[in-house]
């Protein structure tokens, strides 16, 4: 009989052997080159944590010959800002307003997938540094040791945050590796300079800032006040070029001014206020009138130079959106004043004090939630009466003088607002504000404008101010990308709202302006009717009005204070309900 067989599985136990591998090539040579791009790319070691790059310190021995580079805002904002900045003694150069070939700069030398402010923003320093070396024949090692550059920094939620990274890996990638870009925290106040800082973060530096900025405001938004009924055209330009002369030699005259304390501020300094200099530089801007007697010589060279007809029936389109596109005046958000002016609209700008009054508000609304404690501290025990009555004492005199900056603020803007006629409007109220976008946007939700966005669509209808309201914001922008989602909810309540988002980016601006002229048809039609109704309601004609104005100089001078009449949003409609009264009294 034949042998019994092993079973199959038996066999192949018994004869299978493991036989060494022969190495892969390809596999090694995948693995290296994997190697070779995390490398390049600073992931090659995922364990070691990101450190921020070393960079040459800007100190005070460098000031003299050290030029600021100063940029991102207004034409006039910029001028007004470095102006003051001299008057302190800074060397400061203006980067010109960005235009698409820094866009394209920014997208070349950065990452793919930033946002539309930050290509335009690094490809203008570049495009700059370019000029630099190109055009005026400066050597770069001597443009990486005279010049610096400024700008706000954040930690932002957005992209923001990550705008000093983008800077430095554009910088490096077109040949200047080693510039420095100095960042300020906006919400950091003076404790961001050491001793021997070449740019002292102190209060004549952030006071002369805030007055920059709000008389920047103010010019910016008068000069689009009156621009639409300007009777001879280019006028409106030509005379606000010379209230910039005006308001840069006052800035400028200011910032260099000693301050000398006196009895008030020995009295008044403590460790709350800051010494008797810090509490002099505060009572100098509280009562000086060095700013509001230059803007008093802007109204009266306007109402003198500038002759304007408020009869013409204009659209009012509120601008809004993010910081930067609704701010920048050049391709940045498509030249969209500009084009909104062409088309026959009065714009209204937002003014950078909006934002500012909204830092500050945030800031006290999360020291009241966190009761005045900071993220490590903890609150005492019931039982420990003394602490619990000095912590107590500590968070409400911190609170008063919180809301005490908040107030200062407001009222030295509306103190500039009434020097220069009244003509601008007064800062949206932040509380109120917060009550009308909490139902549709958290207030607690920071980023970008935060509840700002829908809050100021709301207000502007409410308080019958804009004909439509326009968003203007970089594409892909999470904070207003969410702040669009709430809209529609408000959109849908208030049935007579026009609104309008933008998204704004290097190309696209032709689909852009067609949806605006679309929505601006609308607010058109509405204006057009309402100015219709407004002239019924006086009982006189248009050309009786218009006779009447005729013979009245002071009815053709831009500053002028229009009130309001409920149910009238326009200008012109406005206007002529204000002339029919004076014509009554006179008895026409």
């Amino acid at each position: 009989m034949a042998p019994t067989e092993a079973p199959v599985a038996a066999r192949e136990q018994t004869t299978r052997v493991s036989l060494p591998l022969a190495p892969d090539p390809v596999k090694q040579e995948v693995a290296r080159e994997r190697e070779r791009l995390l490398a390049e790319a600073g992931l090659g070691l995922l364990t070691k944590h990101f450190k921020r790059p070393h960079e040459r310190l800007f100190t005070s021995s460098q000031r003299a010959t050290t030029t600021l580079l100063i940029g991102g805002l207004t034409f006039r904002h910029d001028e007004l800002i470095m102006a003051g900045l001299r008057g302190l003694g800074y060397k400061v150069a203006r980067l010109a307003t960005p235009v698409k070939a820094d866009f394209q700069t920014g997208k070349e030398y950065g990452n793919n997938g930033q946002c539309n402010p930050t290509y335009f923003t690094v490809g203008n320093l570049v495009n700059h540094l370019k000029d630099l070396r190109d055009k005026e024949g400066i050597p770069t090692e001597k443009i990486l040791d005279d010049y610096v550059f400024v700008t706000a920094g954040s930690c932002g939620p957005c992209r923001f945050g990550m705008y000093e990274a983008e800077y430095r890996l554009a910088l490096r990638n077109s040949g200047f590796d080693g510039f420095r870009v100095l960042l300020f925290d906006q919400g950091g106040g003076t404790k961001q300079s050491g001793e021997g800082s070449g740019i002292e973060f102190t209060l004549p530096l952030f006071r002369s800032l805030i007055n920059a900025l709000f008389i920047g405001d103010l010019l910016n938004e008068v000069s689009y006040l009156v621009r639409p009924f300007e009777v001879v055209p280019g006028k409106t330009n030509e005379v606000f070029a010379e209230c910039m002369k005006i308001c840069e030699g006052a800035l400028t005259e200011f910032a260099a001014k000693p301050v000398k304390p006196g009895w008030i501020s020995r009295k008044l300094s403590s460790k709350m206020l800051g010494g008797q200099d810090d509490v002099a530089l505060i009572l100098e801007q509280l009562r000086g009138e060095t700013y509001t007697k230059a803007l008093q010589k802007c109204r009266d060279l306007i109402n003198e130079q500038v002759e304007v007809d408020y009869t013409r029936a204009r659209p009012i389109t509120k601008v809004t959106g993010e910081f930067w596109a609704q701010t920048t005046e050049g391709e940045g958000n498509f030249k969209m004043f500009s084009f909104l002016e062409g088309e026959g609209a009065q714009v209204l700008v937002e003014p950078v004090a909006t934002w500012i009054c909204y830092m500050l508000h945030s800031s006290i609304q999360g020291f009241k939630e966190s009761g005045g404690l900071g993220e490590n501290q903890k609150a005492p025990k019931w039982w420990q009466l003394l602490s619990r009555t000095k912590q107590a004492t500590k968070y409400y005199t911190n609170l008063g003088l919180l809301r005490a900056a908040e107030k200062i603020l407001v009222r030295e803007y509306n103190r500039l607002r009434l020097a220069l006629g009244n003509l601008a409007h007064q800062l949206a109220p932040q509380m109120e504000l917060q009550r009308l976008g909490n139902p549709y946007y958290n207030s607690r939700a920071e980023g970008g404008e935060g509840h700002m966005e829908v809050a100021k669509n709301i207000y502007y209808a409410n308080h019958e101010l804009a004909h439509m309201v326009l968003s203007l914001k970089p594409f892909g922008c999470m904070p207003s990308s969410q702040s669009d989602g709430a809209q529609a909810a408000v959109v849908s309540h208030y049935s007579d709202m026009i609104y309008l988002p933008i998204e704004t980016s290097g190309e696209g601006d032709i689909n852009a302006y067609s949806r605006v002229q679309m929505a601006l048809g609308e607010a058109k039609a509405k204006c057009k009717l309402e100015f219709a109704e407004a002239i019924k309601k006086t009982g006189y004609t248009l050309e009786q009005i218009q006779g009447f104005i005729a013979q009245r100089r002071e009815l053709r001078r831009p500053m002028q204070h229009i009130p309001h009449h409920k149910g009238f949003i326009g200008t012109a409609a406005n206007f002529v309900l204000y002339v029919s009264e004076m014509m009554k009294k006179a008895g026409v």
